[in-house]
């Protein structure tokens, strides 16, 4: 990571230490200047596989910025007596950057999920941000093997590139390709799309608020109970680590 001087080492993934909308500041100023970045919303999931996947863990430690996408992450910094700002939710900041988008004219690439997910995400995108211009889309059923996408993207150069490909797919995909563009926010949205073409509802903003987002997410999706499992072993985890340390 790059960016920011102040970071949050959390299970040796390094968090910036930031604010959304100094976040959000420092984004439009990047897109604006036509840099490349790279960012990575990382919630505990992705920490603990980072943990056991040594590519993947090199991907996410060299993105420009890894921001908290869970309440976990941010519950996990307190313990270790390092609070990060706050939870800088992956979807949030998707709407957010479609927002400023929209006023400033950016275009905007949509890459990942099933052919009528992304093309209902697309075609609700167009309806509610008609100043955003939409580059491209693309499911993400492609053969990989193949530069057809990333040419794609090269020749329309977007400002924003949103991949939901889930992890670690989507960071791998764009670490691999990041280097041939010449521009872009490069941003990982997992099941995003979803949300967008009205596929899945987002919890309400009292659950949101509450920081229960995630058993809202279960509630509605019951074949998630699988991966939840993995936030007790996160904080367990976090908890040994802390107390090695103190330890030592």
């Amino acid at each position: 990571m790059k960016e920011e001087k102040h970071k949050v080492k959390i299970l040796n993934v390094f968090f910036n230490h930031i604010t959304k909308s100094l976040l959000v500041n420092k984004l439009v100023e990047k897109i604006s200047q036509n840099q490349k970045v790279f960012l990575v919303t990382a919630n505990p999931e992705i920490i603990m596989y980072a943990n056991t996947d040594q590519d993947y863990f090199s991907v996410v430690n060299n993105a420009d910025y890894t921001i908290p996408d869970g309440i976990g992450v941010i519950i996990a910094s307190k313990m270790i007596g390092n609070p990060l700002s706050e939870r800088i939710a992956g979807y949030d900041l998707l709407v957010e950057l479609l927002q400023v988008g929209n006023e400033k004219g950016w275009s905007a690439y949509f890459l990942g999920a099933k052919k009528e997910v992304v093309q209902k995400a697309v075609d609700n995108v167009k309806t509610t941000y008609p100043q955003l211009k939409i580059a491209g889309w693309n499911d993400g059923y492609f053969d990989w093997n193949s530069s057809n996408i990333s040419d794609e993207i090269k020749e329309k150069k977007p400002d924003l590139i949103f991949v939901a490909l889930g992890f670690p797919k989507q960071e791998i995909w764009i670490s691999k390709n990041i280097e041939s563009f010449e521009k872009g926010l490069f941003m990982g949205v997992g099941g995003s799309f979803d949300v967008l073409a009205g596929e899945v509802k987002r919890a309400p903003l009292v659950w949101q608020k509450m920081n229960i987002e995630w058993l809202y997410r279960l509630i509605q999706q019951p074949s998630r109970w699988k991966r939840m499992l993995v936030l007790p072993q996160f904080v367990l985890k976090v908890v040994v680590e802390k107390y090695i340390k103190k330890s030592e």
